[in-house]
This record gives structure tokens, C-alpha cells and sequence, in this order.
């Protein structure tokens, strides 16, 4: 479990250190090089608009990649996710300016985080299930979460780059070319992620599957006639993770600097601070969700959340260092908490056959309304409401998390290798 933990992990942290390094460059970048003619405000709507089509391509990801994972096997999926991400990352890395080439490099960035979405939508559900159906049952939970803990890993990596680049270099280089530097460098993450991944075997789970029954022709069309529900209800309660990670770790870099006009490596160094606080929150929400349930965990952290959503903005606006420095991290532990039972509650909710297409699909439809849309609308809502409006409609997603996962129930006694397909109640 140790071996398959740790692929799981660096493989995660890989991808979604790809998958972030373009949300910290698009609050903090691609406004003035990619988007210089729409202005400062127009840009950074632009830049998010632009970040929010890689979750628009997530749930296809999903389907393409949980396809072949269900069908050959979740090892190979991962490995064609990974070289999928890679090679998008390394070319956003060498990408022309509008300055150099026009229009011509905003469509192109956004044709590369197209890639991005479909290699992340296969992404995460792969990883999740090499770790859950090698674990035992009653520490699925644990074993599960380390996907999880490779994304908070990932966030607290992504920012570390750039916040050596702003230290090391002037604002004008950094705008020039030193931008470039963390997409280019995971070229070294990548081929490092290959060789880990291929030398592990496939789980034990998939082969039992293959052996007594063969593989599902159409894992996409048998999920949604056995458990159209599920998929829904899983997509609403995974969707709080993504909401306020993606508000916490990627639109505050954009508000700090820009609305608040704090400096950038404060900015960045608290949102180092929240992917350490993501990751403990992922520890302690999948620990206790071995103990209580993942159900009473999500449920208990939904709660808080919705609070936590009303009084966020109005805090932050107080415009000190000491309340950002408040804001991000319990934002992102609050986050951690909620995503720490995930793998295990999407592994557990659905049938072997089609369990890599499903649990993808879920998770991608939640990123798609809680990654996707908040960032995307949080400047121009703030911009003419005010922050609290926004903190209404971030609490109202945290709200609809909280009763999907009181409708779907608990799955922590759920057998991975039942036979027949059974939900949870």
C-alpha cells in the first residue's frame, strides 16, 4: 500500500501542479500577455474565462479516459493522461504573446487548456481508484485520500514556483519570460511521473472483474442505466471541494494583488500556506471518515463552509495582511476536510464495470459548476455587488454539497468487489 500511495501521490501532485500552475499564471499574467487589449478588470474575466474551459472539457476526459480505464485497465488510462498533461504544460510554456502573434495566442492557450481539462477529467478518478482497490476496507478511507493530498501538495508547488520567480526577478522579466519557467520545468515532473507509473501493476480489483466477468463495452451508457442518480448526487457533494479551492487558492492570488493591493509574494506565500492547509484538512477528513463515515464528515464540513462563505469577503475586506493571512488558509482547510472522504465515497458508490467512467464523470461535473463558474464570475460580482453577494452564492454551493450528500447516504460499509450493483441508501 506504501508503493501505491506514494504513485498515487507524486502522480497527482504531477498533473495537478500542470493542471494549477495555469490558475496562478492566469491571476497573476495572462491578463497583461494574453488579454492586454480588454484592460485590467475585462483582462483578468478574460484570463479565468479562459482557465474555466479546461473544466468545460473535464467531464469528455472523463468519459474518453474512464472508457479505456474501465475497458484495459486503470494503469494504462493513467499513463496517457499523464503524457496528455505534460505535453499541453510544456507548450503553454513556449507559447507567443498577443504582443507577438495577436489573437492568434489567445486561441491557442485556450486550445491547450482544452488538452489540459481532458487529461485531468481522467485524471483524478484513475488515481483514486489505484489507491482504493488495492486498500483494505476499513482503512479505504486513508489509502484514498492520497490523490487528494497530492492536489494540495500540488497547490503549495505551484505557487512555490512562482513565487521564486517574483523573488528572484524583476516584475518586467517576470512578465517577459520568467512566467515560462514553471511550465517548462514540468517536463522533468512529467518523465519522473512516467517512470513511477509504469512500474506498477494493475489492482486487484480490476483483475478479479476481468477474470469472473469481462469488462463493460459501454461503461458510459451502463453507468447512467444503473445509477444515473448517484452520478448527480456524487457531482453535487464533491462540488464544495472544488468551490472553495478554487476560490481560496487560485481567485485570492487575483483578488489580493489586484483588489486589495497587497504585495505578490505575500500573496503567493499564503497561498503556499493554503496547500499546506488543504493537505492537513485532507489527512483529518479521511482519517475520521474511517471512524464516522465519509457522510458525517462531508456534512460536517459543508456546514461550516456555508458560514465561512458569508463572512469571508467581508473579513477580507478589511485589507490587512493579518486577516489574508486568516482567510486563505481556513478557507483551504475547510476545503481539505471536505475532500479528504471523496476517493473513498466515489470508489464505494459505484460498480466495478464502470466505476472508472463514473466516478470521473462525477468529479469532473463537479469541478466544471464548483471550479469552473465561481472563479469565472467572482470579479465582475464583486465588481458590482460586492463581496458579500458573492460569499451568498459560494454558501448556496456549499448548501447544495451538504444535501446531495445527506440524500445519497453512507458507503463506508459498500464491498468494491460486490456483483451486483447496489447504492448507497
Amino acid at each position: 500500500m506504501k508503493r501505491v500511495a506514494t504513485a498515487s501521490f507524486i502522480g497527482t501532485v504531477i498533473e495537478f501542479y500542470d493542471f494549477g500552475i495555469y490558475g496562478t499564471a492566469a491571476a497573476l499574467v495572462f491578463p497583461e500577455i494574453f488579454f492586454p487589449a480588454l484592460g485590467q478588470a475585462a483582462g483578468t474575466v478574460a484570463s479565468f474565462a479562459a482557465y474555466g474551459v479546461a473544466f468545460v472539457a473535464r467531464p469528455f476526459g472523463s468519459i474518453l479516459f474512464g472508457h479505456f480505464g474501465d475497458r484495459l485497465g486503470r494503469k494504462k488510462s493513467l499513463i496517457a493522461t499523464m503524457l496528455l498533461m505534460g505535453l499541453a504544460t510544456i507548450l503553454v510554456g513556449c507559447m507567443p504573446t498577443a504582443g507577438q502573434v495577436g489573437v492568434v495566442a489567445p486561441i491557442l492557450i485556450v486550445v491547450l487548456r482544452v488538452l489540459q481539462g481532458l487529461a485531468a477529467g481522467g485524471e483524478f478518478a484513475g488515481a483514486v481508484l489505484f489507491s482504493s482497490e488495492h486498500a483494505p476496507k476499513g482503512k479505504r478511507g486513508f489509502w484514498s485520500m492520497f490523490p487528494n493530498f497530492g492536489g494540495g501538495a500540488a497547490i503549495t508547488l505551484a505557487n512555490l514556483t512562482f513565487f521564486l520567480t517574483t523573488l528572484l526577478m524583476s516584475d518586467g522579466t517576470f512578465l517577459s519570460w520568467g512566467w515560462r519557467i514553471p511550465f517548462l520545468a514540468s517536463f522533468l515532473l512529467v518523465m519522473f511521473g512516467l517512470w513511477v507509473r509504469l512500474r506498477m501493476d494493475e489492482t486487484p480489483v480490476f483483475k478479479k472483474q476481468i477474470a469472473q466477468s469481462g469488462t463493460s463495452r459501454m461503461p458510459f451508457i451502463e453507468a447512467f442505466k444503473h445509477q444515473p442518480l448517484q452520478v448527480l448526487l456524487a457531482a453535487g457533494t464533491v462540488m464544495i471541494g472544488f468551490a472553495l479551492t478554487y476560490i481560496g487558492g487560485t481567485y485570492l492570488v487575483s483578488y489580493g494583488t489586484a483588489v486589495l493591493e497587497l504585495p505578490r509574494t505575500f500573496v503567493l506565500a499564503m497561498a503556499m500556506v493554503g496547500g499546506l492547509s488543504i493537505s492537513v484538512g485532507v489527512v483529518l477528513g479521511a482519517a475520521l471518515s474511517d471512524r464516522i463515515g465519509r457522510r458525517w464528515v462531508i456534512v460536517g464540513a459543508a456546514s461550516v463552509a456555508v458560514v465561512w462563505a458569508l463572512a469571508l469577503f467581508p473579513i477580507l475586506d478589511i485589507g490587512s495582511r493579518a486577516v489574508f493571512a486568516i482567510g486563505v488558509p481556513v478557507t483551504m482547510f475547510i476545503s481539505g476536510v471536505a475532500t479528504g472522504p471523496q476517493g473513498a465515497f466515489l470508489s464505494e458508490l459505484f460498480h466495478t464495470r464502470y466505476r472508472y467512467t463514473a466516478a470521473g464523470l462525477s468529479y469532473s461535473l463537479a469541478g466544471m459548476l464548483g471550479g469552473g463558474v465561481p472563479p469565472l464570475v467572482a470579479a465582475s460580482i464583486i465588481d458590482a455587488f460586492g463581496g458579500f453577494t458573492f460569499g451568498c452564492i459560494l454558501a448556496g454551493v456549499c448548501l447544495i454539497s451538504l444535501i446531495c450528500v445527506l440524500t445519497v447516504g453512507e458507503t463506508r460499509q459498500l464491498d468494491l468487489e460486490r456483483s451486483t450493483v447496489k447504492a448507497a441508501v
